[in-house]
């Protein structure tokens, strides 16, 4: 059971991480700008949250892999970033919702010493 559980919380680290990249294209897309700038938001800040999280965080191949301190703090900023990113959508249920199930998530994680 317990093993389960495990799975599931990593799992859903996973699709939390795929949320923030939905999260930050979708603000782009909504901005209340011109059509190429909400195209260049939409599609830029996805891929500068991936750069970053490929180059600090990604569990396989961070080229300069966090730890401690330093890994909460990024995690505090990226995760919080994709929730500030419906809240400045409009959706602030679904940024609320998203950061407490990150909360969740990073406690749950600490607890399994899934980090």
């Amino acid at each position: 059971m317990l093993t389960a559980a495990k799975g599931t919380n990593l799992a859903l680290m996973f699709f939390l991480e795929l949320g923030v990249l939905v999260s930050v294209g979708y603000w782009g897309f909504t901005l209340g700008a011109p059509l190429a700038v909400r195209i260049l938001a939409g599609l830029g800040a996805p891929a500068v949250f991936a750069t970053l999280w490929g180059l600090f965080a990604a569990a396989n191949g961070a080229r300069f892999k966090l730890h401690g301190p330093a890994r909460a703090a990024f995690e505090i900023a990226w995760f919080g970033g994709g929730a500030a990113a419906l809240v400045a959508s409009g959706l602030v249920t679904g940024g609320a919702v998203f950061a407490a199930l990150y909360v969740v998530n990073a406690v749950l994680r600490l607890v399994w010493h899934q980090v």
